[in-house]
């Protein structure tokens, strides 16, 4: 499969694998970093926040570090399969990306500061790819929960744009859709590098920071 046309096309909800009604799979409880609950309901007054910036190992992480995080949950989104196993993600025949669900405080952190995380943290502009990673699972995507949020990823998507072609960038490729099932990855994706620190991560970002704050960013 590895040079297979279903690591690079997305398939049709025909074409897709069937999946199952319930997980093959338990989810831990909590957070091995944070010490949260992993899953829902959660607290009130809390935000849900859905990104796919590549491989969800690294990308997991940039966020459990951010200031005002509540928890983090690694799984897969944006496709036809219910419930898939992640060998049927990366097999492309699912139409899942690698997603982190992101749950914040919004007293201590704003969405606004989510988004420059996740545009900085990876580049947006590869398509079905993250670096050395290629696969419809390493697609750049956004998943809103509300009408707010989907205004403002836009918004950022257009502003980090402008500043990514003044760098030499091509177009920005992330699709910002509203969220649908997120479905839980299996219990060893879960905080992956906490349980693993010199594990694989291959998320980086272009270099170009994105508004909040238009600058080159150092290094």
């Amino acid at each position: 499969m590895l040079f297979s046309r279903h690591r690079t096309h997305l398939p049709t909800p025909e074409e897709a694998l069937k999946g199952r009604p319930e997980p093959g799979f338990a989810v831990p409880d909590r957070h091995t970093v944070l010490g949260n609950p992993l899953t829902g309901p959660y607290p009130e007054g809390l935000v849900v926040a859905d990104f796919g910036l590549g491989c969800f190992w690294g990308a997991e992480r940039k966020f459990w570090q951010a200031p005002g995080v509540w928890t983090t949950l690694v799984g897969y989104q944006g496709g036809h399969t219910e419930n898939p196993t992640y060998e049927e993600v990366c097999s492309g025949l699912t139409g899942h990306t690698e997603a982190v669900r992101v749950v914040f405080d919004p007293a201590v952190t704003s969405y606004a500061a989510l988004l420059k995380l996740f545009w900085e943290s990876h580049d947006p502009t590869q398509g079905f790819r993250q670096g050395n990673d290629v696969g419809t699972q390493y697609r750049s995507a956004i998943y809103t929960h509300s009408p707010e949020q989907q205004s403002e990823a836009e918004s950022s998507r257009t502003a980090y744009q402008s500043v990514l072609t003044g760098s030499g960038y091509g177009e920005i490729t992330t699709e910002i859709l509203p969220a649908g099932p997120f479905y839980a990855a299996e219990a060893y994706h879960q905080q992956y590098l906490d349980k693993n620190p010199a594990g694989y991560c291959g998320i980086g970002g272009t270099g170009v920071s994105c508004p909040i704050g238009v600058a080159k960013a150092e290094g």
